[in-house]
């Protein structure tokens, strides 16, 4: 984990955050006492740049990370920009989009700061993700919409069936 986030901090990418299953996966995993972790599906790099929003520079970092870590799974957006394909209020920063993740266990985002230690935000806590607990974060609640997308991810990631002890708060 370590060498993941020294490679996405040599971007230099202002407002950088890894995020998501990162994080939460990690912290099931040992939870469960798994002995092997559970390999990701992508390993989230978000940051905050108004400045240049255009998609194309996302594709060129994860192509500069891939360079670098050829075996992660890089997915790097630019949470400027994200407000746009979710049909949504601009974010004013990369921890206000993380506040609006659909759960609050992965709702999670970290990075080294300048001497390299560990950063966490945890903008809606870190209780649910530590106490095996999958539920709506407060932004998702709120909107009918959301709600069901909320649901629908719930089915289609089946968080459950790596992961038997987590319970699964619905709408």
């Amino acid at each position: 984990m370590m060498t993941i986030l020294q490679t996405a901090k040599t971007l230099n990418l202002p407002d950088w955050w890894i995020c998501a299953g990162f994080i939460r996966a990690k912290i099931w995993d040992t939870l469960h006492e798994f002995t092997v972790k559970t390999n990701p599906t992508d390993i989230d790099v978000i940051y905050f740049d108004k400045e240049n929003t255009n998609e194309v520079t996302e594709k060129n970092l994860e192509a500069a990370l891939k360079k670098l870590l050829p075996n992660v799974p890089w997915s790097v957006k630019n949470e400027a920009r994200m407000h746009l394909p979710n049909d949504i209020t601009p974010y004013k920063s990369s921890e206000d989009a993380i506040s609006k993740f659909p759960e609050t266990a992965t709702a999670l985002g970290v990075k080294l700061d300048a001497q390299g230690y560990v950063i966490l935000t945890a903008p809606c806590g870190i209780e649910d993700v530590l106490q095996l607990e999958v539920r709506p974060t407060t932004y998702f609640k709120a909107s009918e919409k959301r709600a069901l997308l909320y649901e629908e991810r719930i089915k289609q990631k089946n968080w459950q069936s790596i992961w038997p002890k987590l319970k699964i708060h619905h709408m």
